[in-house]
């Protein structure tokens, strides 16, 4: 596991790209606090998520390359433009997946949802570049505080990551989530 900064990651991105594109398992920053991804589309590394979060069947939500990619292989109700229009942001929005074969199922093994961020933040810009979804969720074992610092980071998961891009304390929370899967935008975490 090797530490590095912003800087260092985008000085050396061929190669970093690469192992996200290869299914590494990594921590980032976010717009809010640190979180844990790999490439969606690779069942193995979304695989080492669950077991290093300790989280069997609960659905992880993805950080997307565009805001197309939600109309692509989503299904989006007439009252979710207001939250898309809010992208990039703070938010992780939940539409119903039509497109199967956008994910690997581990994301959610029942396949009905699908979670969708785009961070206000540097770091959406490589999901975009590679034009691959990356695993969003909090850089934590399941029911633990979440990450905001390097001393924050459980070692059972620092210890079994592939790489971690440190950019100093957070002082956000995790995003607001909206279901907007049926009629009715519902907030479901503030």
């Amino acid at each position: 596991m090797h530490i590095l900064t912003k800087e260092e990651f985008i000085a050396n991105r061929e190669e970093y790209f690469q192992k996200i594109l290869d299914g590494a398992v990594f921590i980032y920053p976010t717009d809010t606090i640190y979180g844990i991804g790999c490439n969606a589309l690779i069942p193995k590394a979304v695989e080492r998520i669950r077991k290093l979060k300790q989280r069997e069947d609960q659905p992880f939500s993805v950080i997307i390359p565009s805001i197309d990619w939600i109309y692509d292989h989503c299904k989006v109700l007439p009252d979710s433009e207001e939250y898309i229009n809010k992208l990039p942001g703070p938010y992780t929005l939940l539409f119903k997946l039509t497109d199967q074969k956008a994910l690997a199922k581990e994301i959610n093994p029942t396949m009905k949802g699908v979670g969708v961020r785009m961070p206000n933040h540097w770091f959406t810009k490589v999901a975009a570049f590679l034009n691959i979804p990356i695993v969003t969720t909090s850089a934590n074992v399941s029911g633990d505080n979440y990450m905001t610092t390097i001393e924050d980071l459980d070692d059972r998961i620092k210890n079994h990551v592939d790489f971690i891009i440190y950019e100093g304390e957070k002082h956000g929370k995790p995003s607001k989530i909206i279901n907007l899967i049926d009629e009715g935008a519902k907030v479901i975490r503030d």
